[in-house]
């Protein structure tokens, strides 16, 4: 999986914003990036942007950055054309995804000029995103809390959270790093099944997911057994079961398979989320 993973071009980015909510109004207020490529770094990206709005105090509190620090940045609608052309070619690991990616994606949806958003959007769409929180809280089940910090921590990683873009990219680096070997220590060697594992809801996730919630169901519909790798939420350990599915449903958002595990030796229910492969029979 390392050797997999390094021989694509990755770049890790974060964000800082002017508060939690998008929707309520919040921009961003610096964004930082890093290529790597072979494990090693070969480009940075590194932003403070004038959000054309007030910071708030609690943002203020946790990175520092000032209305004067802004005031003569560029706009997000001038700095978005690099950020583009930057992560062309590449997939893309933060931590906390769905956070950057949301904020990433109201920032699109406010660029003036409608048609290079409606490209940027696409062009979104197409990247394959890695969330750095799920590999942690999947691979690292035991941890009381997922903090970035914390997690570092864990794997002995000296370096303190920042809470400035640039500095929470290297840190992310330093925790994605060690996740990766931990996964491949834990079987998850298949790039596609890293993916499904890990990846936040863009286009190829959504359709690895949909192919195999369709496997699941034709198997149910045909009354057939499976085979599936499954990853155990309480022990982050890759297994392989024998089921007989017999029904999906959906709980809070999150969709769940019901079946006999021939392991078990009764019926259990399975996250979705969390099988890696269906091998019908």
């Amino acid at each position: 999986m390392t050797e997999q993973i390094h021989c694509l071009d990755l770049t890790i980015f974060d964000t800082e914003t002017t508060g939690l909510n998008p929707g309520a109004g919040d921009r961003i207020v610096e964004i930082a990036a890093i290529r790597y490529r072979n494990g090693l770094p070969v480009a940075e990206f590194q932003s403070l942007i004038n959000p054309q709005r007030q910071i708030s105090e609690e943002a203020f509190r946790i990175n520092k950055i000032s209305a004067s620090m802004v005031h003569n940045a560029p706009t997000f609608d001038q700095i978005v054309p690099q950020f583009f052309d930057f992560i062309k070619g590449s997939f893309l690991c933060s931590y906390n995804a769905p956070f950057d990616i949301g904020f990433l994606m109201n920032e699109l949806a406010l660029y003036k000029d409608n048609k290079n958003a409606e490209s940027g959007l696409r062009a979104l769409d197409d990247i394959i995103v890695i969330d750095a929180l799920r590999m942690a809280r999947k691979l690292l089940p035991h941890l009381e809390r997922h903090a970035l910090w914390f997690v570092a921590e864990s794997l002995d990683i000296r370096a303190a959270q920042e809470h400035r873009a640039f500095s929470d990219v290297e840190l992310t680096w330093s925790v994605f790093e060690k996740l990766v070997r931990l996964a491949g220590d834990k079987g998850i060697i298949d790039f596609n099944h890293f993916i499904v594992l890990f990846g936040i809801d863009t286009k190829l996730v959504n359709d690895l997911n949909t192919r195999k919630m369709a496997e699941l169901q034709e198997a149910i519909d045909r009354k057939t057994s499976i085979t599936i790798k499954y990853l155990s939420s309480s022990h982050a350990e890759l297994s392989e079961r024998q089921i007989m599915p017999k029904e999906i449903r959906q709980d809070r958002n999150r969709w769940y398979l019901t079946g006999f595990c021939a392991l078990r030796g009764e019926e259990r229910t399975f996250r979705i989320d969390n099988i890696v492969s269906v091998d019908p029979h």
